[in-house]
């Protein structure tokens, strides 16, 4: 008896071993600068004709020279261009397959659009792609040379920021300020990998080869060599955890700030490339990484146009055109099917692009589980390691050093209460953005939550700690009517609780409040929202 619907299609449904099967490698996208747009379109389609002329293994027909439809089919070097004109719209596109000259069975094939469009810039859009029978696919992404020539010949911008082949100097603190505002820019489109030199007199990392680099993933992130001056400029307004410095490096993908979490934007120490074996782990990684976050942020039909799209277009508009001259059946009928055979192929690729999606959420998902698993485990040891300490009179607070600024606030509780006391988002935000000013205070209650109000919690709730002097000038009390739920790791918590600075005043400059509660589950105080008021219905 068959046991789904998979099984029932048969021997149609089963992809047979050794089948050949296309995997996306990479995405790029821009527009291309100039005032006059078309030649600058024109620029770029001579630069990817000359580029695919190379690896065609004869000579392209004129028709492609001529910006028009073509087929050139040699040996498994096939090119197919297509060229569509519709009202103000100018769209030209190809598709190129190669060989690998070292792997039996594996073809490279390359899409490139390029479109003209009314009152816009024209828009550029290249996806790499590999056919092959392998069982596991391993290697390292590599942007088209054609990319590179487009950026000397044309020029390329993703977002606002012109590609460039080689990396950025961060040399001054001029340069360091610049840079700043670009990590932290909401526009940006591209990760930055930053890395950093241990000393002045340096003028290239030791072992990774910057250069190669930055070639190896134009269009896909951005390159950044730091010098150390600077680079302590980075660690002033991000704080220890979320700079880099020393010989280091650092991905910052699209999206952070000064209040991201650290571990979402992966830092490699020095001495993890210290080596010419953990340098080239770390080039692997980081061109994997790129290319990996160019198919995620990017979306067909959207950012990047796939060649299948451009041909089904062009398709539909040949059919319409027989018809509407009242062509015979025979050519109505030979567009039709060739119709139905790119909508086929078109098909299959959304198959294929939703199996690789369905793949990643649920890598991700067990990465997730197991990341949860282990933090959990850590907390717990944490627990227990602090628990000892205690019984044998020992503070494990007694030389803790209270955070000056909040720029480093988030990172201090993460280092020395984790496992019994964690920030949730909205308030390590709110740490970001306040006028409160007593930074000591803010901390010296939250290691009161994270000792007496958390063992008092976790032996039964005895005794009463409401209303409850914490430390001179501030109390802990009960929410009562302005308790309200918050959601934290997939669960939903009620914040019933909160440390608050006494009397009535609401100036934010001199208000202390700190929301929380206590989750049994993982033994560990949750702090919702601080150090400011919380604006309810109420207030």
């Amino acid at each position: 008896m068959n046991t789904s619907f998979q099984n029932a299609l048969g021997p149609l449904a089963r992809r047979p071993r050794g089948v050949v099967r296309e995997h996306e490698i990479l995405r790029v996208s821009g527009w291309i600068p100039g005032d006059d747009k078309t030649k600058a379109a024109e620029t770029a389609i001579e630069e990817i004709l000359k580029w695919a002329q190379k690896r065609s293994g004869g000579q392209l027909p004129q028709e492609a020279w001529a910006r028009q439809s073509f087929d050139h089919n040699l040996g498994g070097r096939n090119s197919d261009g297509i060229r569509l004109q519709s009202g103000q719209s100018d769209i030209w596109a190809i598709r190129a397959d190669d060989p690998d000259r070292d792997i039996a069975g594996r073809v490279w094939t390359t899409e490139v659009v390029v479109g003209q469009l009314p009152n816009q810039p024209p828009k550029f859009s290249a996806r790499l792609l590999v056919s092959t029978p392998e069982a596991e696919l391993a290697v390292e992404p590599h942007t088209p040379g054609f990319v590179q020539q487009l950026t000397e010949s044309c020029g390329l911008v993703s977002g606002l920021r012109l590609l460039l082949p080689q990396q950025m100097q961060i040399e001054s603190e001029v340069d360091a300020e610049d840079f700043i505002q670009f990590l932290v820019d909401p526009n940006r489109q591209l990760p930055v990998f930053v890395i950093t030199l241990e000393d002045e007199s340096e003028h290239d990392h030791s072992t990774l080869n910057v250069a190669a680099l930055s070639r190896a993933m134009l269009g896909l992130a951005h390159v950044a060599l730091v010098y150390p001056q600077p680079a302590w400029k980075l660690t002033s307004r991000f704080g220890k955890f979320k700079s880099v410095f020393g010989g280091a490096a650092r991905i910052y993908l699209p999206g952070f700030s000064e209040d991201a979490d650290p571990y979402h934007h992966r830092l490699v120490l020095a001495d993890q490339i210290a080596t010419a074996e953990g340098a080239a782990r770390c080039t692997r990684w980081i061109r994997q990484l790129v290319a990996d976050e160019s198919i995620r942020r990017s979306r067909l039909g959207r950012e990047v146009l796939p060649f299948a799209a451009v041909r089904n277009a062009s398709l539909q508009l040949r059919q319409e055109t027989l018809k509407n001259e009242d062509a015979s059946t025979s050519e109505q009928l030979a567009a039709a099917n060739e119709r139905i055979e790119a909508l086929e192929k078109r098909v299959d690729e959304h198959i294929e692009e939703n199996e690789y999606f369905a793949d990643e959420f649920e890598k991700e998902r067990k990465r997730a589980e197991a990341a949860e698993v282990q933090a959990q485990n850590t907390a717990y040891r944490i627990q227990e390691l602090t628990k000892r300490l205690k019984e044998t009179g020992s503070d494990p607070d007694a030389d803790i050093e209270l955070p000056e600024n909040w720029v480093e606030f988030v990172d201090w509780c993460n280092r020395q209460l984790s496992g019994r006391l964690v920030l949730t988002p909205r308030a390590q935000s709110g740490v970001r953005k306040t006028d409160y000013q007593d930074i000591k205070a803010a901390a010296s209650a939250l290691i009161w939550l994270a000792n007496d109000c958390r063992d008092q919690r976790m032996n039964g709730g005895g005794g009463s700690i409401n209303n409850l002097t914490v430390f001179e000038g501030v109390i802990n009390a009960s929410c009562g009517s302005d308790t309200y739920d918050f959601d934290w790791n997939g669960r939903r918590f009620s914040a019933d609780w909160h440390v608050k600075s006494g009397g009535n005043t609401r100036d934010p400059v001199r208000c202390l409040r700190i929301y929380y509660c206590f989750d049994p589950q993982t033994q560990q105080i949750i702090v919702s929202d601080m150090p400011s008021h919380r604006r309810t219905g109420a207030t």
